[in-house]
């Protein structure tokens, strides 16, 4: 009782000041993400073994992951992105998933990341309601759920639907706090939002499309926007749904990351959306299962070919394209210093920088 109180005195000294952080939500976020937690209001739940476990096998996985991928990534990209590096506007991440980890590597200074998905939003994480004889199985589960993003680059969607479904820290929200403390971020609110047909904020539960926006002042020391929509942007599910769109149309022209994007817009039951990104981007940095070559036509753009195209995995044989062989090829691209997408070796992956004429 005497810690939800505190939780809320906390809540109220934060509410006070409008650029000040919430300190509860931040120091959950470092909580979850196994960092040091001394000095914040969580600083007493350091002592249970569950979290102690959780913190040095996280912190010997994420030390390993970040050598071979998120260091070689933040070394790559100022000079493989170039002005699109340091480009201040929106990003977006169609079928992100929680995914914010590599859209602040490889764009570590956009003012907006907007990621979506169809895993739910989840709760805003609340340790005190969590039991704590439930507390290690659920940080364990929280470890599970971050495996496959951590191994090969990205989350395999038929676990996330399980992993996310756990009884406590449940939802995309647990990962995202985990991705913002172990970038450097420090969150300053966390606000459940939803979103009308016309694109606009509405009460949580009026609008039929749920998100998450968290502000934070990232490494650069600004301040920082983060929105997660939980959306499916097939072109039937738009029809329906245009909220998300009506959003996005809002925020102007960005750059864009596509990642292990499951081949959806090489059918054209995804051309709104396809359509979207061709339209807004400044630039697009993706792998083969993006937007198809063939849409970035000679004419409309500049295209830099890095690493090796060798085709799609044995799940996405069908969606080869030869086009892309032949000028991956012939452009003889410098190598990828870390895997990319569905092609867990780096000598396996390529990437495409397009950039409007």
């Amino acid at each position: 009782m005497r810690l939800k109180r505190f939780f809320l005195l906390a809540s109220v000294i934060a509410g006070s000041h409008v650029h000040a952080a919430d300190p509860n939500a931040d120091a959950t976020a470092k909580f979850l993400a196994g960092l040091p937690i001394a000095g914040t209001p969580l600083e007493n739940f350091a002592n249970g073994t569950g979290w102690k476990t959780h913190a040095t096998d996280l912190d010997r996985a994420w030390k390993q992951f970040d050598e071979r991928q998120l260091a070689k990534i933040r070394e790559w990209a100022p000079q493989a992105l170039g002005p699109a590096y340091q480009d201040s506007g929106p990003m977006y991440y169609m079928f992100s998933g929680p995914d914010f980890l590599y859209a602040n590597a490889f764009f570590p200074n956009a003012s907006t990341y907007i990621l979506c998905g169809t895993e739910p939003v989840g709760p805003i994480p609340d340790l005190a309601k969590v039991p704590q004889h439930a507390l290690p199985s659920a940080l364990a589960n929280l470890r599970k759920s971050l495996d496959s993003v951590m191994s090969w680059s990205f989350f395999i969607t038929k676990n996330m639907k399980v992993d996310l479904r756990q009884q406590q820290l449940t939802g995309t929200l647990p990962v995202l706090y985990v991705f913002l403390a172990r970038a450097g971020c420090t969150i300053d609110s966390v606000e459940l939002v939803a979103l009308d047909k016309s694109g606009a904020f509405v009460a949580e539960g009026k609008g039929t499309t749920p998100g998450v926006k968290i502000t934070f002042t990232g490494s650069a020391g600004r301040p920082q926007t983060l929105f997660y929509f939980m959306t499916d942007l097939a072109d039937w599910a738009i029809k329906v749904n245009p909220n998300f769109g009506k959003f996005c149309e809002q925020q102007g022209q960005g750059v864009t990351l596509l990642k292990a994007a499951s081949y959806l817009m090489h059918s054209d039951n995804f051309s709104q959306v396809r359509g979207y990104l061709l339209a807004h981007s400044k630039v697009i940095l993706e792998d083969d299962s993006g937007i198809p070559y063939r849409f970035f036509s000679n004419n409309k753009w500049n295209v830099r070919f890095y690493g090796h195209y060798p085709g799609p995995i044995k799940r996405f044989l069908k969606n080869g394209q030869l086009d892309l062989a032949k000028d991956n090829a012939a452009s003889a691209p410098p190598p990828l210093p870390f895997s990319f997408g569905y092609q867990w070796q780096p000598s396996r992956s390529s990437l495409i920088v397009a950039t409007p004429k």
